[in-house]
């Protein structure tokens, strides 16, 4: 042992002596091209479609000038005053802005995605009640032996109208059916709408003491009579179906209607019927891939959970007809019975929603060689099946695990993309700086995703007066935020962290099990449940074992039944299309079905590692075969658990070393791995909140590591003992580190160090407003940096743009490698120029650069360009009484309730201006390159 760290000493002072190096120069790497993929994109909202060629134009050619890779064209809602400019949607107008677009994008090398319909869900005013969402209704009686039933077969349906204006409907507006018979949609806004009017009966059943059925449908008459006497005591059930009337969200001039019936490949073939009528005779080959949002069907009163065809669909997917144990589906106990029914109801409806809408959506696409990008959760449906399904899964919201659903679907089908749907209300209307979407979006990264589209950025005419035109929710990625001038840098560094996140392959070892048929076992207020990250799983050992993984470095997706089904074992691996994995987790699964179990036993027959957290399965699946099933079930889950390569612990370290896997030591740092030709990529983020000086210890040994900064471009070798690497990380800050079988001839990663205290920059600063509005304060000269809304000066707490902070230094004295200016708190982005030289542009949260010695001169002008953000000029704006909200349904909602004016919509009334500039102290910090590293010695 002693032996052991002598000669661990000697590597640490060997590595350290090679750590020396020029700091000014570029480490010879190689990083990855950027490609239009690799470059961030946004969802374009098009409000009432009123766009025209030079507009586009314009806008265009700013979007690619600050390094967006791409647009998704969403139309939604109108501004009002613009009426006589709205395009309905796949009008002829309209379809002519779409090829002009497609050709600017051409030249311009933007992508171009485009949402299947507008707002959200897909629906439209070709929608017609046969092809809308539905609803199953009933009503029960009792008839007595040789009597008939007296009362009438009728079920009416009672009105509802839901608007998404701020401000409720007057309770005598009137709505004409159909809904597209109305000439005020975009005023009225409606979000669901069903009429008063009787529900078309679909069958009625009769069930004996002895729940043995009789199909009595045939003798209902039309006028609601049933014809029939009871041949002994039985109870009726009569099945209507409803209209469920969800109306399209936000929808565009054009657009609006009624939603689909997700259930029904008529209905979705009828509903592309129109873009094909639509797309016919255009050039619309440049267009890359459609998009759907999230299902968002059922948010709204009741559930859509019906379909003309469910009781065939039914027998041909469950084996049996279902008519034959209504009673059973629509019970209100919590019996095995009804559970088990219930199950198998939410099992087709699932399958339905593959089958009859996503699948035939993506073949739809591909016939017109497109892609489909498509955010599956909020579906009553396995999303894992559905995401696996479409070319681009993508996710949103602020969770890694619920990123991991979409992350892990591409992953585990070797899908090249996961998408996100990024910073989405990430805070208050234009309080959001770029350095909170730049921790967003790391976040992101974290979770797997690897093709950022921002949410969103608004076309607005040229000659819009400020802020032009909005969309209802933050962040607003617009030219008339002041952060575009700096939105740039936020966006080349999302695209080096992309270049690298989109190539190779995903690189985790373990499969955790998705317990789909647990929760669908359980009962719930409504007949679905539905299906969106962890929701549902709260306090779940599938929840925590997915946590606990993520905190201690043990890598993972998630799968499904039918991707597991798919499966093969490969040198005691599970084989999938994306890559093998080593071991398949089920966290303390209590219901499986027999398929899948019996999959599972094949495997670990093979021998792949089959672990079991605290408990085995306990029971099979579903209603028919039950008895048969179960003891199939149970024969099966003995072999599987007697087998060697099967493991059962409720210590989960136990069952990753019984599996032989490695976590990755972060030691607080949060990390996403990825393969590539000749070892593995990290992406790496210190979420710690704090500066990080140590090591980690990476799961494989390595021949060398290179790292890479995507935000200051510096890269070369990593410093390495064994398989312990050497971090130094602010906090927020990100890296991306690679491994190789081969060793690297770069020059080392330029670590520094502090070679004294911190020296404050003291003398004349001197402010001046560059751009920016409402008005441009005058310039001023001051010895103390503070927020400018503080200052004595005219129009200062109202602006919203660019100031430049100039002072003239003298060298600093001390003999060292470099200096670090520390900016301080800033509000909220800094260019930083040093003798007229661009050196960094700075965005949070930690606004620190390093110079080197040789960057000065005897004398110096340091010049700083803050930028704030948007609030202060909005506060002016509605001081002024500017009535800039003038947008058709939802408006402006506030994100945060003391936000909320008086007439529902967000407001700044009571803010005070927000601090902006340089807030605090200015300092330069001697540092030397850290040569020594016996200060940081790594564990032994």
């Amino acid at each position: 042992m002693i032996l052991y760290f002598v000669e661990m000493k000697k590597k640490v002072l060997q590595i350290a002596a090679m750590l020396v190096c020029n700091y000014a120069a570029q480490a010879q790497v190689q990083w990855p091209a950027i490609t239009q993929t690799a470059k961030p994109w946004t969802r374009w909202w098009w409000e009432g479609s009123a766009v025209d060629s030079s507009g586009l134009t314009a806008a265009m050619e700013l979007y690619a000038k600050a390094g967006l890779g791409g647009l998704e064209i969403t139309p939604i809602y109108g501004v009002k005053g613009t009426e006589a400019r709205f395009r309905p949607f796949l009008s002829p107008s309209w379809m002519t802005m779409l090829e002009y677009t497609l050709s600017e994008a051409s030249r311009l090398k933007l992508g171009i995605d485009m949402a299947t319909g507008t707002g959200w869900p897909f629906g439209g005013p070709w929608v017609t009640n046969e092809d809308a969402s539905k609803y199953l209704a009933y009503k029960k009686f009792e008839i007595k032996k040789g009597s008939s039933l007296s009362e009438k077969l009728e079920f009416i349906q009672e009105p509802i109208l839901r608007s998404a204006n701020p401000k409720p409907l007057p309770p005598d507006t009137k709505v004409l059916e159909p809904v597209s018979a109305n000439k005020n949609l975009q005023e009225l806004a409606i979000d669901q709408v069903r009429f008063r009017k009787p529900l078309p009966l679909v069958s009625v059943l009769a069930y004996d003491s002895k729940g043995n059925m009789t199909d009595v449908t045939r003798y209902a008459t039309a006028d609601g009579r049933l014809n029939w006497s009871a041949p002994e005591d039985v109870t009726i059930y009569a099945l209507f179906m409803g209209w469920h009337g969800k109306m399209v969200e936000r929808a565009a001039p054009g657009g609006e209607g009624l939603a689909i019936d997700h259930f029904s490949l008529p209905a979705l073939q009828h509903y592309l019927a129109k873009f094909d009528e639509a797309f016919k005779g255009r050039n619309t080959a440049s267009l890359r891939s459609y998009f759907n949002d999230s299902y968002e069907v059922d948010d709204a009163r009741g559930q859509a959970n019906w379909t003309p065809e469910f009781f065939s669909e039914f027998q041909r997917l469950r084996g049996y007809d279902l008519r034959t144990v209504m009673p059973l589906l629509l019970a209100k106990d919590n019996s095995q019975e009804h559970l088990r029914v219930l199950y198998d109801y939410r099992m087709t409806i699932s399958d339905l929603l593959l089958e009859k809408f996503t699948q035939p959506w993506h073949n739809w696409a591909k016939a017109q060689g497109k892609l489909i990008r498509n955010q599956s959760h909020g579906s009553p449906s396995n999303i894992f099946d559905l995401y696996e399904t479409v070319d681009i899964p993508e996710t949103e919201g602020t969770e890694i695990l619920r990123f991991k659903f979409a992350s892990s679907a591409a992953h585990v089908s070797g899908k090249q993309f996961a998408s996100a749907e990024a910073a989405t209300w990430l805070g208050e209307h234009f309080k959001s700086s770029l350095g909170d979407v730049k921790q967003a979006v790391d976040k992101y990264f974290l979770g797997g995703v690897n093709h950022i589209f921002y949410h969103g950025t608004n076309y607005s005419p040229q000659d819009e007066p400020y802020p032009g035109w909005l969309f209802y929710a933050a962040v607003h990625f617009t030219p008339a935020n002041s952060f575009w001038k700096d939105f740039h840098t936020l966006n080349e560094y999302v695209a080096r962290c992309q270049s690298f996140l989109q190539a190779g392959q995903s690189d985790n070892d373990v499969l955790l099990y998705f317990p789909f048929h647990d929760r669908n076992m359980q009962p719930g207020r409504d007949m679905l449940h539905h299906f969106d990250g962890m929701e549902g799983f709260s306090g779940t050992y599938f929840e925590s074992v997915a946590e606990e993984m993520l905190k201690e470095g043990w890598t993972f997706d998630m799968v499904s039944d039918r991707q597991l089904l798919e499966s093969k074992a490969t040198d005691g691996k599970v084989q999938m299309p994306g890559g093998k994995y080593k071991a398949i987790l089920l966290a303390d699964v209590k219901y499986l079905p027999l398929e899948t179990l019996q999959k599972l036993n094949a495997l670990a027959k093979a021998g792949v590692k089959i672990l079991f957290y605290e408990n085995l399965p306990a029971d099979v699946t579903g209603y028919h075969n039950l008895e048969q099933n179960r003891a199939a079930f149970h024969k099966t889950l003995a072999e599987v658990s007697a087998n060697k390569n099967s493991a059962l612990n409720n210590h989960l370290s136990e069952l990753m070393r019984a599996a032989g896997i490695v976590k990755e030591e972060m030691n607080g740092l949060s990390f996403e791995r990825r393969s590539w030709d000749k070892g593995r990529t990290y992406f790496i983020a210190n979420t710690t909140g704090k500066e990080y000086h140590s090591y980690i210890t990476l799961s494989e040994p390595f021949a060398s590591v290179v790292q890479y900064n995507p935000m200051t471009q510096e890269a070369g070798v990593a410093h390495a003992v064994g398989r312990q690497v050497y971090m130094h990380l602010k906090a927020g800050e990100s890296c991306i580190l690679q491994t190789s079988s081969e060793k690297s001839t770069a020059p080392a990663y330029p670590y520094m160090i502090s070679a004294g205290l911190p020296e404050e920059i003291t003398g004349d600063w001197q402010l001046q407003f560059l751009q920016g509005g409402p008005d441009i304060p005058q310039g001023k000269i001051t010895t103390k940096t503070g927020s400018w809304t503080d200052l004595q000066v005219a129009h200062a707490s109202e602006f919203s743009g660019t100031a430049a902070y100039t002072i003239n230094i003298k060298k600093p004295q001390r003999n060292v490698d470099a200096y670090e200016l520390n900016l301080g708190k800033v509000g909220e982005t800094a260019e930083v120029f040093l003798n007229g030289k661009r050196i960094t542009t700075l965005m949070g949260p930690d606004y620190r650069v390093m110079i080197p010695m040789s960057a000065f001169k005897e004398n110096n002008e340091l010049r700083i360009l803050v930028t704030n953000g948007m609030a202060n000029r909005m506060i002016a704006l509605e001081k002024k009484g500017v009535q800039w909200k003038k947008f058709y349904n939802i408006n402006m909602p506030a994100r945060l309730p003391e936000n909320r004016g008086d007439d529902g919509l967000f407001t700044t009334k009571g803010w005070q201006p927000t601090p902006s500039g340089l807030l605090g102290k200015v300092t330069l910090t001697p540092q030397r390159k850290l040569l020594d590293l016996k200060i940081t010695k790594p564990r032994q």
